[in-house]
């Protein structure tokens, strides 16, 4: 009897060596800022052009909405994460894999996972790139101009070094740093625009002058809406880092401070989006600090603050991704859990999602097509269905219909936001250059 024995304490020392499951000593408050860094993400900025585009009755509807189906969403996960006693599910898979089985749930979950967190990685990548070249011609107009793609690889450089931090509780700080500094520039936003004042003849119609075009638009900042609120793709993996016990199970301290996070996510969404709409009208950019122009050294400040708080967001994404490579290397084809294996591993994860930002700097714009397919279904319904098939509530009883509703919600953000972001994609094509 004794191999098994040994493959067990092999096992575990893999699971000890792993990111998200080597360390198991995060406080409350370590799960707040994480969650924030994941879900407060740039689009933030985008907001006020997406209620330019709703108006105001469906834009406040789409916002608060969203915010209280997210949050009760995450609050299924946070359950979730030990319904069985005794077993703590540490990666969103391994919940999928229980309600499915383990290939199906496998089949399920991981592709749209890597998606969503592959996806949001690349377009980090670009917009910590831009960010950066704003702040160096902001602070430098006469300066020579450099290539958006020379600054997504500085970006890449300052990830090459933070990608080697081992596990959640590691990148603590990054992750803090990043938290403050994207409430920082969300106050900057709509404070700025509410000193601004309502800018004179304000004009709150829609921007597009056909039928067609308003519909396509409605539908395209109805996704922008919805994936602003998309942090349930991590959730699990933060949860994993908490200590648990019988008596002190993990989803208590994880609860705190996912009802911090969603505080904050409140203070820093809600007022940029209103007070962005109020005062600019449909006469704002997709991006608030464009359209706010001035006082210059406050945007400067504002965008180093988005540089800032990408890096720390890159971190916590690519922290699933490394740990299913990491996994795959050493359980799959056998590799030796090491630190030249995780030098090697993720440093070519950092390099690849660089150059497709910089083969494809327009890639956000791709992101609202295929995020719609991804972004919907793992924050908005998956933890539904999961719900349903693991607690089987009542049939007809409130949690029934709560669930039915949010899936009806999320099937339908799944079909329709996609519809928007193709639009957008053969509208601006042409504007559209690869290495730029």
């Amino acid at each position: 009897m004794a191999p098994p024995a040994m493959s067990t304490e092999k096992e575990q020392a893999i699971d000890d060596w792993l990111p998200i499951t080597s360390s198991r000593n995060a406080k409350w408050w370590y799960s707040a800022f994480h969650n924030v860094t994941a879900m407060v993400g740039a689009g933030v900025l985008s907001l006020p052009y997406a209620m330019s585009e709703l108006g105001w009755g469906p834009g406040v509807v789409a916002m608060l909405l969203s915010w209280i189906i997210t949050l009760y969403t995450l609050w299924q996960m946070v359950e979730m994460h030990e319904c069985v006693p005794g077993k703590r599910f540490d990666r969103y898979h391994e919940l999928g894999q229980h309600a499915f089985g383990d290939k199906l749930g496998l089949w399920i979950v991981v592709p749209q996972q890597l998606i969503v967190e592959v996806g949001v990685c690349i377009v980090y990548m670009v917009t910590g790139g831009k960010s950066l070249e704003k702040c160096y011609t902001v602070a430098c107009p006469d300066c020579q101009p450099l290539r958006t793609s020379s600054w997504i690889m500085v970006f890449a450089a300052i990830h090459l070094l933070l990608s080697q931090l081992p596990n959640f509780n590691s990148i603590t700080l990054v992750s803090l740093a990043a938290a403050v500094m994207s409430l920082s520039y969300s106050t900057i936003a709509w404070a700025a625009s509410a000193h601004k004042g309502r800018v004179p003849d304000v004009d709150y119609g829609k921007t597009a002058s056909t039928p067609a075009g308003q519909t396509f638009n409605f539908l395209s900042a109805l996704g922008d809406v919805a994936f602003a609120y998309a942090g349930h793709n991590v959730v699990l993996e933060i949860q994993a880092t908490i200590p648990s016990t019988p008596d002190k199970p993990s989803k208590k301290p994880m609860w705190q401070g996912v009802v911090l996070a969603y505080i904050v996510v409140a203070i820093c969404y809600l007022p940029v989006a209103f007070v962005g709409y109020y005062v600019f009208g449909n006469s704002v950019d997709d991006n608030i600090l464009i359209t706010l122009e001035k006082p210059r050294w406050l945007i400067a400040m504002a965008n180093i603050f988005v540089v800032v708080h990408v890096i720390g967001s890159y971190q916590i994404y690519a922290m699933p991704v490394f740990d299913m490579l990491e996994t795959f290397l050493v359980k799959k084809l056998r590799f030796r859990p090491g630190l030249p294996l995780r030098l090697i591993a993720r440093s070519l994860y950092v390099v690849f999602t660089a150059l497709v930002g910089i083969a494809i700097p327009f890639f956000g714009g791709l992101l609202g097509f295929f995020g719609g397919f991804a972004f919907a279904p793992t924050t908005y319904y998956l933890p539904c269905i999961l719900w349903l098939k693991i607690m089987k509530p009542k049939t007809f009883s409130l949690s029934w219909f709560t669930n039915w509703f949010c899936i009806i919600v999320g099937v339908l953000l799944t079909l329709f936001a996609p519809i928007g972001g193709l639009r957008s994609i053969i509208v601006n094509a042409s504007t559209y250059k690869f290495f730029s």
